[in-house]
């Protein structure tokens, strides 16, 4: 049987290091500067066919900064009651765009940029809702750009290496899968995780590593109950999903702003079962059992942060024509908005942005 996510194109190649070129070097921007932003840098510089390009930012200040410490050529902050973001979006020598803001701003910032005859790498999650997901896919389409949802963990070896043993067989038919991810974040109403108009919630930030789990595995459910705690702000604090397909199969999924988890997952089969080591996001090892005895432990390192996978496909994609990645397809991202949209419904969760029109 084939894996429900497809494998990336790197991992069957002779040379599997995402620095290696695959073309002629892209000019990259990159769009805010808080942490992820700085991390991805980091191994954007690792890329031989990168270039770091140009950077935005609210402040100019801010933009500078970030432009010094990561060797960037261009440094755009608001001017004159235009945001960075828009003279950044101005500069034809901008190839592609990496869009690290806060999840609320996804949506505007994106089609800015589609609409620039830019292409786009987008965190996570890919937008505040199903309907501004489709409006992207339909911007990206129509103007034949590449567009992706920048689920790194997608890419990352030992990920791949897990969805490749429970497609394999070797575990059985798999039966059931559980995953958690948890940290105690510090309350601030106005910081990004916690902030409604955001988008914050564990559900946005956190839950998209514990379900890829689920679709890397079993794929989309076919139904999904949910339970969580709902702060007086309205943004979800925690919650446990319960995803069932028609087979019978089952999947527990916990993702927490309250505490501190032991990050793993567990994919059981009828034949064995596999759990992850080290963060589920980014697993490191893989605990491989088959019958009551037999075990074996299988290690990864990464490039990098682990970063330079997602950006190897991107910069591979974009270099050879390709609009969408196999790996991380658009309509995955459609259907996980389209999953968190049901939970937020049950949750009692909304946002800003579900007003917009």
């Amino acid at each position: 049987m084939s894996a429900p996510i497809a494998t990336p194109w790197l991992s069957s190649q002779a040379d599997t290091d995402p620095r290696s070129a695959t073309g002629a070097p892209l000019r990259w921007g990159i769009i805010a500067t808080g942490g992820i932003a700085k991390s991805v840098a980091q191994d954007l510089t690792l890329l031989a066919d990168a270039e770091l390009y140009a950077v935005s930012s609210r402040g100019q200040a801010t933009a500078d900064s970030f432009a010094a410490a990561y060797g960037v050529g261009k440094a755009y902050g608001d001017h004159d009651g235009v945001h960075g973001y828009q003279r950044l979006l101005a500069d034809d020598a901008v190839d592609v765009v990496y869009v690290a803001t806060p999840h609320a701003q996804h949506h505007q910032i994106v089609l800015a940029a589609l609409q620039a005859g830019k292409h786009v790498l987008c965190e996570k999650a890919f937008t505040i809702n199903a309907r501004e997901a489709a409006e992207l896919i339909d911007a990206a389409r129509s103007r034949n750009l590449f567009l992706m949802e920048a689920v790194w963990s997608r890419f990352l070896p030992g990920m791949q290496r897990a969805f490749d043993i429970a497609a394999s067989g070797e575990l059985g038919e798999i039966h059931w899968v559980t995953a958690d991810l948890g940290f105690p974040a510090p309350y601030s109403p106005t910081a990004r995780l916690w902030a409604r108009q955001d988008g914050g919630g564990a559900l946005l930030d956190l839950t998209v590593y514990p379900l890829l789990w689920a679709l890397g595995t079993l794929g989309f459910p076919q139904t999904v109950s949910a339970t969580g705690h709902v702060n007086d702000d309205g943004v979800d604090t925690q919650n446990a999903l319960t995803l069932g397909y028609h087979h019978g199969a089952q999947v527990q999924l916990t993702s927490s702003l309250l505490a501190h988890g032991p990050r793993t997952a567990t994919v059981a089969g009828s034949l064995g079962f596999l759990q992850s080591a080290g963060s589920i996001n980014n697993p490191r090892e893989l605990i491989v059992a088959t019958g009551w005895d037999e075990r074996r432990t299988e290690t990864f390192d990464v490039v990098g942060k682990g970063y330079t996978y997602e950006l190897r496909e991107v910069t591979r994609c974009i270099q050879q024509g390709i609009a969408e990645s196999p790996v991380m397809p658009l309509e995955d991202s459609l259907n996980t908005m389209r999953l968190f949209d049901g939970v937020r419904a049950q949750l009692g969760v909304s946002y800003p942005n579900d007003g917009h029109r």
